[in-house]
């Protein structure tokens, strides 16, 4: 809870640092997520359709590099081909996006963490809380494309995964077992930017 009020008030205080500058623009975003995991133990999953919706700050650096600091919700997870069970993550994503402009087409690339709000594993209808099984931590990196002007209605395309590993080791004796699976997902959005 410490690094998550930590990230935010690093990412509040960086807005307003930098607002008086007149090259920020805030915005609004939200979309779609399809989620799956990676890794050498993530062979029998299916992608999950999930939602994502956020804010970010877009600070122009130069008529070509920005960096734009974001929050978003993000629902995670997959489904399993081999039986009825789906997990869904649910995390606060805090990307940090490096931009390459031209003209409102916009490639994007940077470090992202997420902080684990939620985790139910459901069979049939029964549901049940994994939170405690899994990382709470989630380091990874972003990268993408899309057209967004300083103000008004843009588009994009992002993938992020994960290098964090989503099951906390177990051990058993003096034997620790860590399974390989990380979070992959592709994210279609919308946004808005107030200028």
């Amino acid at each position: 809870m410490k690094k998550l009020l930590f990230s935010l008030s690093l990412l509040v205080g960086s807005v307003s640092a930098v607002q008086a500058q007149s090259d920020v623009s805030l915005g609004l975003k939200v979309g779609g997520t399809l989620s799956s995991y990676a890794g050498k133990q993530a062979t029998n999953d299916k992608s999950l359709v999930g939602f994502h919706g956020g804010g970010f700050a877009n600070i122009g650096l130069t008529d070509l590099f920005a960096f734009q600091p974001e929050i978003i919700y993000s629902q995670k997870g997959a489904k399993s081909s081999s039986s009825d069970l789906t997990t869904r993550l649910s995390y606060l994503d805090v990307p940090l996006a490096f931009h390459v402009n031209a003209d409102g087409l916009f490639f994007e690339a940077g470090p992202q963490v997420g902080f684990l709000l939620a985790a139910q594993n459901k069979t049939g209808n029964t549901s049940t809380d994994v939170k405690s099984l899994l990382n709470t931590v989630d380091f990874g990196y972003l990268f993408g494309l899309g057209y967004q002007r300083k103000s008004g209605l843009g588009i994009g395309l992002r993938y992020n995964g994960g290098f964090t590993n989503i099951p906390k080791a177990v051990t058993t004796g003096s034997v620790t077992v860590q399974d390989n699976i990380r979070n992959s997902a592709f994210q279609l959005y919308l946004t808005y930017s107030f200028y």
